[in-house]
């Protein structure tokens, strides 16, 4: 009880405060120059979604509707159509990234490994509605990734 009447009394808790400052005071400090330079990434890092191609530049998308019925968030709309060689393609494929959580389970669910998440973290929106991404710009960030795409999920395949 006098114990605790000294530590209230000499102020302990505000020491102990200032002990901790001073000694991380003089350190030497770690700053990132943001644009220039940035922390390390997993190859697990999920950031903004990409749809892929096959090889032969046909889209990979089968609209099978797996990840839309996966999507905790609700932020997968999907519309298709069969086509008329009989195989069945999207004709609307719409994220609407403030609702994603970034979960991966829509490129987990992916039968053709069609939709996945890229390592692209900066990314911003100026107007309104440009948060949901349609179809062909899915697919534009896709093949403009694409290299980058398949390296990180050659170097994923083991922890799968």
């Amino acid at each position: 009880m006098i114990k605790n009447f000294f530590k209230t009394f000499l102020l302990w808790e505000l020491l102990l405060g200032l002990k901790l400052t001073g000694r991380h005071l003089f350190s030497r400090k770690i700053t990132l120059q943001y644009p220039e330079e940035s922390t390390p990434k997993s190859v697990r890092f999920r950031g903004l979604h990409a749809l892929r191609r096959y090889p032969n530049g046909e889209e990979r998308c089968i609209a099978c509707k797996l990840c839309e019925a996966v999507c905790p968030a609700l932020a997968i709309t999907i519309e298709s159509e069969p086509r008329a060689d009989g195989t069945r393609r999207t004709t609307k494929y719409e994220i609407d990234l403030f609702k994603c959580i970034y979960c991966g389970f829509c490129e987990e669910s992916c039968p053709v490994d069609s939709i996945v998440e890229t390592g692209i973290s900066d990314f911003h929106f100026e107007k309104r509605g440009e948060q949901i991404i349609g179809k062909q710009q899915l697919l534009a960030i896709g093949d403009k990734y694409e290299a980058e795409i398949a390296k990180a999920r050659i170097e994923d395949a083991k922890f799968r």
